[in-house]
Order: structure tokens, then C-alpha cells, then sequence
């Protein structure tokens, strides 16, 4: 028994254009609560946040709040990558649906992925 499941994407030559589409970010937080069986507790919020002349060279960055936890999207379109996290206190996540989701939303060629069981240590009962 664990207390969620956090997925971690990072998509890799992904298209310019749909990766600095705004509306794309904002469908995909948008929609992809629903889609796996989450509640929205909020609209996405989504900013554009420019770059820093080191290693980001800007994009849009947003978030969902949903009951069972968040969703965040982070895209760098001028370096063709997405950085997105998909976390739930729900156990049984459909990570190769997500995965796929995200692929075909911004037409990644390459995805690295993580799956981390949180709270495996959780209590059963409340302690207060």
C-alpha cells in the first residue's frame, strides 16, 4: 500500500509550434484530469516565462490543482523538450496512457520517464 503515484515525463524533439502553443498547454491541463478520472478543484493557471540565457530559453509553464494532487507542464520550444508531472494520490495511474497523451500532443520522437510510489510508509488510520 502506498499513499499515490507521481509520473515524471520529459519529452524530447518535440514540435516548436505546438510546444509554444499556449492553448495546447492549456488543453492538456485542461482535459487530462478528466481523462484519467481526476476532479479539477481549479482552472489551469499558465504563464510564459522567459528565458535565462544559460539553459532555458523560455516557454510556457502551468499547472493544475486536482483533489487527488497536480499536473504541471513546463515547455522549452526552442530546445524541442517538455518537462511534466502527473501526481495522484489514486493507485493504478495508467502511465502508458499518459505517456502516449503527451507524445502525441507535442509529437515527441523520445520520452524519459519516472514512476515513484509515494508515501509507502503512509498510515493506515490517523495518528491524530
Amino acid at each position: 500500500m502506498h499513499f499515490g503515484e507521481h509520473v515524471t515525463i520529459d519529452g524530447y524533439g518535440g514540435n516548436e509550434k505546438l510546444l509554444n502553443d499556449k492553448t495546447i498547454v492549456f488543453s492538456c491541463l485542461n482535459d487530462l484530469p478528466e481523462l484519467l478520472g481526476m476532479h479539477k478543484l481549479s482552472e489551469p493557471v499558465i504563464y510564459f516565462a522567459k528565458g535565462n540565457n544559460i539553459k532555458d530559453p523560455g516557454g510556457w509553464t502551468g499547472l493544475v490543482t486536482i483533489e487527488e494532487s497536480h499536473i504541471s507542464i513546463h515547455t522549452f520550444p526552442k530546445r524541442g523538450f517538455v518537462s511534466a508531472d502527473v501526481y495522484t494520490c489514486k493507485n493504478g495511474m495508467d502511465c502508458e496512457f499518459i505517456f502516449d497523451y503527451f507524445r502525441k500532443k507535442f509529437e515527441l520522437k523520445d520520452l524519459e520517464t519516472n514512476f515513484i510510489k509515494r508515501g509507502t510508509k503512509y498510515p493506515k488510520e490517523d495518528l491524530y
